[in-house]
C-alpha cells in the first residue's frame, strides 16, 4: 500500500448533486473520468484526497481504491482481504469500521459480506502485529468500504470518514433543516457568487445563506471538521495537512469580506425567534455572522434591497393533510410577496411537494430536481419582472 500512487478516487454525493460536484472536482483541476448517478471517479493519489475532502462543498465521502478483484464467496472475499498489508496501514491501536454495499447473487446478507472483510484485516494485523484493532459501527476513525457487485470487490479507504457535508458549524438545528452539501448546491444553482444581493426569508438554522456566505467569500467549507479518516492512518502526513489548510486559510482571508472583497447584502429572516437566534450562532461558528443581516420577521416583511438580486426560499412541504392546507395559504402569500415585494429579482422555491407549489400562481422559468433525504424536491424558478400576472405554472 503505497500513499504516492495514483489509483481510482470515487467521491460519493446525494442523488441529484453529481452535476455540480463534477463541476466542483473539474474547477479543482482534476479530470473526472467516469460520472455515475451518486458519483464521479478521478485519478489521484491520497493526498489528492486530503484535498478534496478540504474544499468540495458538495460531496458525501472521499473514497480511495485500495485493490479491486474477481470474487464469487464470502470465503474467498476473506482470504483475499486477509492477503492485503493493512498492517502497513492500521494500526493495531485503531478502531476500524466497515461499511458494504452488496449486488451479487451469492449473497443475500450485507452485514456478512462486512463481517467477512473486517475478519480478513484485523486477522491479518493480529498475525504480522500479535495485536488487533477494535472495530464497530463508528465511522470516527479507519472506515473501510466494499463495493460488491457481480463478481467483482473494490475495497475503498473512506478518507473522509463522517460526511464531509457535516461542516461541523451547525452547532444548533431547527426542525428538519438541509443537509449543508444540499444547500451549498441550491446556491450553486442559483447562480450566486456574490455580487447582487441574496434574501433568505424563512431561513430557518440559517443554513442556506451560511454556504451562500462561505462560497461568496472563498471560504473552503472543511476548515473547522477536526476529524477525517485519513488522520487515523499509519499514511498521515500532518505536516503536508497543515500546509493545505494554511493555503485554503490564506485563500479564505484574501477575500474574506475585510480586505479585497465585500459580498452584496445577505438578508436571513424567519419568523420563529429561536431560529433567527439558532442562526445567528451557526453563522457565528462558521465566520461568517459579520456577513449576514439577521431580523425576525414574517417572510412577506422581509427588506428587500434595491435593484434586483436572488431570493431562496424553503417553506415546509407538509406531510399530514391538516398542515397541507394550512401550507396552501403560504404558499400562495409567496407568489404574492414575490409579485409586490420582489420585482427585478429572480426568486426559488424549494419544495417536496409539487401540489403546494402550484399555489404560488407563477410561471416558473425552470425546474430542477435535488433530494432531500429521500424526498424528491424542485428547485423552482421565477423571472419576477415588473408588472408579473399570476399565470398557471407549467406542467
Amino acid at each position: 500500500m503505497n500513499p504516492n500512487e495514483k489509483t481510482t478516487i470515487l467521491v460519493t454525493c446525494s442523488p441529484g448533486l453529481v452535476e455540480y460536484l463534477r463541476g466542483e472536482v473539474e474547477a479543482l483541476g482534476y479530470t473526472v473520468t467516469a460520472t455515475g448517478n451518486v458519483d464521479v471517479e478521478l485519478q489521484g493519489d491520497l493526498y489528492d484526497a486530503m484535498r478534496l475532502n478540504l474544499y468540495l462543498r458538495t460531496a458525501y465521502n472521499v473514497l480511495y481504491l485500495l485493490r479491486s478483484f474477481p470474487c464469487d464467496t464470502p470465503d474467498e472475499l476473506y482470504r483475499k482481504v486477509r492477503q492485503m498489508s493493512w498492517e502497513e496501514m492500521i494500526s493495531p491501536d485503531e478502531y476500524v469500521s466497515v461499511v458494504t454495499r452488496v449486488d451479487t447473487p451469492t449473497i443475500d446478507n450485507t452485514m456478512f459480506a462486512g463481517l467477512r472483510v473486517k475478519d480478513g484485516i484485523v486477522d491479518r494485523i493480529l498475525k504480522k502485529t500479535d495485536s488487533r484493532p477494535n472495530s464497530g459501527k463508528e465511522r470516527d476513525n479507519v472506515v473501510i468500504q466494499l463495493y460488491w457487485r457481480g463478481k467483482t470487490c473494490k475495497l475503498y479507504l473512506n478518507t473522509s470518514g463522517q460526511k464531509i457535508s457535516d461542516r461541523s458549524y451547525r452547532k444548533v438545528m431547527t426542525e428538519a433543516p438541509l443537509r449543508e452539501s444540499l444547500a451549498a448546491a441550491i446556491i450553486m444553482a442559483t447562480g450566486y457568487d456574490g455580487t447582487q444581493p441574496l434574501v433568505c426569508p424563512m431561513c430557518g438554522s440559517g443554513t442556506l445563506p451560511i454556504e451562500a456566505a462561505l462560497m461568496a467569500t472563498h471560504r473552503v467549507p472543511a476548515l473547522l471538521r477536526s476529524n477525517f479518516g485519513f488522520m487515523h492512518t499509519k499514511f498521515y502526513d500532518e505536516a503536508a495537512w497543515q500546509a493545505m489548510r494554511t493555503e485554503a486559510l490564506k485563500q479564505s482571508k484574501k477575500r474574506g469580506g475585510k480586505t479585497e472583497f465585500t459580498p452584496a447584502p445577505i438578508i436571513a429572516t424567519d419568523i420563529d425567534s429561536w431560529a433567527v437566534e439558532a442562526a445567528k450562532r451557526n453563522a457565528q461558528t462558521a465566520g461568517v455572522e459579520h456577513l449576514i443581516q439577521f431580523a425576525k420577521c414574517d417572510f412577506a416583511e422581509t427588506e428587500i434591497p434595491e435593484g434586483g438580486g436572488i431570493i431562496v426560499m424553503n417553506p415546509e412541504y407538509g406531510m399530514r393533510m391538516g398542515e397541507i392546507k394550512q401550507l396552501e395559504e403560504t404558499y400562495s402569500r409567496i407568489g404574492d410577496f414575490f409579485k409586490q415585494k420582489c420585482s427585478g429579482y429572480t426568486g426559488y422555491v424549494f419544495t417536496g411537494n409539487m401540489d403546494l407549489a402550484k399555489k404560488v400562481g407563477l410561471r416558473t422559468s425552470r425546474r430542477m430536481v435535488f433530494f432531500n433525504g429521500g424526498i424528491e424536491c424542485r428547485l423552482l424558478k421565477y423571472e419576477l419582472y415588473a408588472g408579473t400576472r399570476k399565470n398557471k405554472p407549467d406542467d
